[in-house]
């Protein structure tokens, strides 16, 4: 098939600046069997391919569609059928929303519940009394007899009822999991059902064989969230065995529409993953290739959990937070990475992390420079980078280690993090500005489903910098709207050394693109966010299209 593009904004991502891309704005785009052949006049599009089908963008905006660098693509899905606490403001509403959806769903005390998106830094009661986790003694209001289980928002909290502790056989004798708490009520050893990190795990394997699940509707919202959003190439980070059995299903029977790579987590499995499959999907089979491999080294800001080297403040005196793992475990698993050339993807939030990850990658480097004299380029990535110093950055550009930053956590969390770290600290979260100025790639994501894989706001996020309550947050950290552009879609793209054939709009490369109603370059900064994607492309053939509804309230196609 093929087509030309004209008569709109084409936002190439070609060259070293804005003016120096806008000045060079072609008038037309031409696409055959997927692939970016002209790019320039649309006479030369037309002369290249006479007779081709021709495309009017009627002003509208075309540019390379967004990569997802860090994401998880069948969690996505999976949490996509759970009860949906994201909107909840109180406990109320979290008892409510869970019977409704056991009323709905005809759940029986042979089943179990898991409900996904609560953040206890917005309920009434956190407000109220700085605790508002909806523990066990708020789920046991929803039922004593069925198993609960509900996910706060960043994936590193959770709370359970009675019934999930019954199941799990845990209870007032079981210790706290190395690199993680079972939380405890208050002047007691009774278990209160808060559960951080690692103290989660005797619960998510029980629930996940007790729930229904709607596998072909689970696929399907897997990809809906990101073609809405012009997202081409997402990633299952941290997969286990079941999930990458759930994408080598689905690219057998060609039902990915997008590309999808995959880390295994190394603790769990993942080197055994990578022994079955590694070599046999090192490259693209039906859009699923595994990337290398994942470790997690700390939790969440916002939860409190993320390492650090200096405490939070407010609490327990001292509190800093908490690592996964030990130095000589890190250590271990990073060399193995290393020396199966793997690339190695290292979740870090907090600096502590930062500080593990950093440690551990300059052994394995300045090993191998022992050795042979030579490093490898394994384009090694630091996952979140939320408050990762610059000192840090410095050693990170020193290993080419790249920056996936999770910048939309200004927007989100902001507030709270300001009130978690202070003024100095607070301000620095997300440091796009300082990794760019120190020669780091960066790029942009979104962990769904923590949040949606909402491109466009992450880079509003970087350009403004702006939180919840309108505060802005570290105005040295913000970025222009080139930068911020091509963290989205470059940035992405040279993670998974794919910076050849995507991420920008060129002759050579993948027809991966996206259309929306304005140009990120035309409208105010602040108005970013609101840009509407109208249509996803992928490999030159279109995957969504976003309906609009007339005045009469019928169902038109946006194109």
């Amino acid at each position: 098939m093929s087509r030309i593009y004209y008569n709109g904004r084409i936002v190439t991502v070609e060259g070293g600046s804005a003016e120096e891309m806008l000045e060079n704005e072609p008038e037309a785009v031409l696409v055959e069997n997927g692939i970016i052949t002209a790019v320039g006049s649309l006479d030369d599009c037309i002369d290249a391919s006479p007779g081709t089908e021709e495309t009017d963008l009627e002003g509208k905006c075309l540019m390379p569609s967004f990569i997802d660098p860090h994401g998880h693509f069948v969690m996505n899905g999976q949490m996509s059928l759970c009860a949906y606490l994201g909107n909840c403001e109180s406990y109320d509403d979290i008892i409510s929303v869970l019977k409704g959806y056991i009323r709905e769903n005809k759940i029986t005390s042979k089943d179990a519940v898991m409900g996904f998106g609560y953040d206890h830094n917005f309920l009434k009661e956190y407000e109220e009394s700085g605790y508002g986790q909806p523990d066990k003694r708020v789920l046991d209001q929803v039922s004593t007899e069925i198993p609960i289980m509900i996910l706060h928002v960043s994936g590193h909290l959770a709370c359970v009822n009675s019934a999930m502790f019954k199941l799990a056989g845990v209870d007032r004798d079981t210790p706290d999991p190395s690199g993680g708490v079972i939380g405890r009520i208050e002047g007691t050893n009774e278990p209160s059902g808060y559960l951080e990190e690692g103290g989660m795990r005797p619960f998510s394997s029980l629930i996940g064989k007790r729930m229904k699940v709607d596998i072909p509707a689970m696929m399907s919202h897997m990809q809906d969230s990101y073609l809405e959003n012009g997202v081409t190439t997402v990633q299952d980070g941290g997969s286990g065995k079941q999930d990458i059995d759930t994408l080598k299903m689905m690219s057998k029977e060609h039902l990915l529409k997008i590309d999808v790579v995959a880390y295994p987590i190394m603790p769990d499995g993942g080197t055994d993953i990578m022994k079955e499959d590694g070599e046999k999907y090192k490259d693209y089979r039906n859009h699923f290739k595994i990337g290398g491999y994942k470790l997690i080294l700390d939790g969440s800001p916002q939860g409190r959990s993320a390492w650090m080297s200096e405490p939070y403040f407010g609490g327990e005196e001292g509190y800093c937070g908490y690592p996964w793992m030990q130095d000589d475990a890190v250590e271990r698993f990073v060399q193995q990475a290393y020396e199966e050339k793997k690339q190695l993807l290292v979740h870090c939030n907090g600096d502590a992390a930062s500080e593990q990850c950093l440690n551990a990658y300059e052994k394995a480097v300045n090993k191998a420079v022992e050795a042979c004299g030579c490093a490898e380029d394994l384009r090694p990535v630091m996952i979140h980078c939320q408050t990762v110093r610059n000192d840090q950055l410095d050693r990170m550009a020193k290993l080419k280690m790249i920056a996936s930053i999770f910048v939309g956590h200004v927007w989100y969390w902001g507030d709270v993090h300001m009130k978690n770290f202070g003024e100095k600290r607070g301000s620095r979260i997300s440091p796009v500005k300082d990794a760019l100025d120190r020669g780091l790639v960066v790029n942009f994501h979104q962990d769904s489903p923590v949040t949606k894989p909402d491109m466009l706001h992450s880079i509003w996020c970087a350009v403004n910098r702006v939180s919840r309550s309108g505060k802005t947050i570290g105005s040295d950290q913000k970025v222009s709207v080139f930068d911020a552009v091509k963290a989205a879609t470059l940035g992405g793209a040279y993670e998974y050394f794919e910076e050849n054939s995507k991420g920008s709009i060129k002759a050579g490369k993948r027809a991966d693109l996206v259309i929306l109603d304005k140009s990120p370059f035309d409208v105010e900064p602040e108005e970013i966010k609101d840009i509407e994607v109208l249509e996803t492309i992928k490999d030159g053939e279109t995957v969504y299209e976003r309906k609009a509804v007339n005045t009469e309230g019928r169902c038109m196609n946006a194109k």
